[in-house]
């Protein structure tokens, strides 16, 4: 997918970085500077690729994606507000499916800066009555920083439901979640090990995560940061084969090359106070595994010595 959004027709130059394409029914500001390439959708201000030089691409997107207005873009980083999951209609919210204005941008040597900004309307009116305006930023180049600022005054749980590309599901794992979570599968509070090894359906709320997650990922011998601010939660989803099948706008095989890992407000939601806003902030960074990293060396360290001393190998 990410070859086919940089090879789109440009319909406007915006500045030497940024362009305007299409894809599908859906208009895309994207980016082609030389440390990222990057396409964010009006719909839903979604990030839906981001490369820096010299990686795979970071973000993992569905090539079923129906790409038209009003039907959430599977992939990328979608803004999953006011609600997360199907507490209202639609699931997720309505900050994903409606388009967002363009409001800013900004070019230097080491990236391009980006604000979208959304505002109650009519349609919003209806399925949540509260005046509201968003504000999302993005500085885009060797790390992606994502800050959403909600103002206005209401309770609101949130989410970036970052999907991340990978290499394989069983050569992966995520560090740095916490001991407690729940188990939406299931519907029970689980304590387990901070280390995920997804093998099998996953959909968990993590609510005492570290500050940052990693995403080690030993068939492309990277590791994805992720550093989570003003956050509650971190979740972790991955659909397995029988979901994926069941999903029109997801390949069969896709939960194969995906995992989600999303910064997240559920058990404390945002509440502004007009003036000031609540705010989540999101900045990830792609390491080589030559890059020495203590908390990860000394996981996976730790994860070796208990796989050779368990008493399925004594």
């Amino acid at each position: 997918m990410n070859d086919k959004i940089f090879n789109l027709p440009v319909l406007t130059q915006i500045s030497p970085y940024l362009s305007q394409r299409q894809l599908g029914e859906l208009p895309l500001i994207v980016i082609s500077h030389p440390k990222v390439r990057g396409a964010i959708s009006f719909q839903g201000a979604q990030l839906i690729a981001w490369q820096p030089s010299g990686q795979k691409p970071c973000l993992w997107l569905s090539e079923n994606s129906e790409f038209k207005p009003g039907t959430a873009i599977r992939g990328g980083i979608p803004i999953c507000w006011p609600w997360f999951g199907p507490a209202g209609t639609p699931s997720h919210g309505f900050a994903r499916i409606l388009p967002w204005e363009f409001t800013a941008h900004n070019e230097h040597d080491d990236g391009v800066i980006l604000t979208f900004t959304l505002s109650d309307n009519e349609y919003t009116k209806k399925l949540w009555p509260h005046d509201f305006t968003l504000i999302l930023r993005f500085k885009l180049g060797e790390t992606c920083e994502i800050e959403l600022e909600s103002y206005g005054n209401f309770s609101a749980t949130c989410a970036m439901h970052s999907y991340l590309n990978i290499s394989d599901i069983q050569k992966t794992a995520v560090y740095g979640l916490g001991s407690h979570y729940l188990d939406k599968v299931t519907d029970k509070q689980e304590y387990n090990a901070s280390t995920l090894r997804v093998n099998g359906r996953t959909d968990r709320i993590y609510t005492e995560s570290d500050e940052y997650s990693l995403v080690r990922d030993d068939g492309w011998q990277r590791t994805i940061e992720m550093h989570h601010y003003h956050h509650s939660d971190v979740v972790c989803w991955n659909p397995w084969a029988e979901l994926s099948c069941s999903m029109p706008d997801m390949p069969n095989n896709g939960y194969k090359q995906m995992i989600c890992v999303e910064t997240a407000r559920i058990n404390k939601p945002m509440i502004p106070d007009n003036a000031e806003p609540a705010r989540m902030s999101l900045i990830m960074r792609c390491r080589d595994h030559n890059e020495f990293h203590p908390y990860l060396d000394n996981a996976a360290q730790d994860d070796s010595y208990k796989k050779n001393n368990s008493s399925d190998n004594t």
